[in-house]
């Protein structure tokens, strides 16, 4: 991250263009955390999106993906895995696996990371990628994410990639004392995202961290499919 790339040099090829993802976008902004950085350095973005979109791989833009979903832009990424303040010995627990991108980066910051998906062909497809890139330590479900992985818990961070009516009791209730969660929270057009960190002694510490826009969340502790909070 030394050298005076031009923007041309950094597009050469894809080793360049994350170096460029990560000064121009991440370094030049907010984001601090060596961990986070080095993360998305490594991460291939472009092989989490489809053919025709990995020339937007690596630009400050969400892109869709199967299933009327989005891959969240890069800076988004890396402020929700900042905010969630990982260690290397955390288990992490992401609501919304989406293209898988987002599970993959946590993946080089914690131990394990357990990841559910509402859509069957967004989970195989993340398995898939995780499998042909070699992440071993990412483990996949299909279910209803507002519930968490009860059988998995205490998670020492909880990370929801979709915006919710509240904050979904069950998914506090499966975070480990000292553990943190992050979640867009408001209406379907707009949202805040929250970080709650549980403390030691059982209380809720809750922060905002700006506006941000992502796709419904959709469950029993979420939006209902007609769009209605449950």
């Amino acid at each position: 991250m030394t050298k005076d790339y031009s923007e041309k040099d950094l597009l050469n090829d894809r080793h360049a263009e994350r170096e460029w993802m990560v000064r121009t976008q991440l370094i030049d902004r907010d984001i601090t955390d060596e961990a986070v950085i080095h993360s998305l350095l490594k991460v291939l973005r472009h092989r989490f999106v489809n053919e025709d979109k990995q020339e937007f791989a690596y630009y400050d833009t969400a892109l869709e993906i199967e299933a009327e979903q989005t891959i969240s832009q890069p800076y988004i990424v890396a402020l929700m895995a900042q905010a969630l303040g990982l260690k290397a010995n955390d288990k992490v627990l992401e609501i919304g696996t989406g293209s898988g991108y987002s599970a993959a980066v946590l993946s080089r910051m914690a131990l394990s990371v357990y990841t559910i998906e509402r859509h069957d062909l967004l989970a195989r497809l993340a398995e898939e990628r995780f499998r042909n890139q070699g992440y071993k330590n990412i483990e996949v479900r299909v279910g209803d994410g507002t519930l968490g992985w009860l059988e998995k818990a205490p998670f020492n961070a909880i990370l929801v990639t979709a915006g919710g009516p509240v904050i979904p009791d069950s998914l506090v209730n499966q975070l480990a004392l000292g553990g943190r969660l992050v979640i867009p929270v408001g209406d379907k057009g707009e949202q805040h995202l929250l970080r709650v960190k549980k403390t030691l002694e059982n209380e809720l510490i809750e922060e905002t961290l700006g506006l941000v826009r992502f796709v419904p969340l959709i469950g029993t502790k979420g939006w209902n499919e007609m769009g209605k909070s449950c």
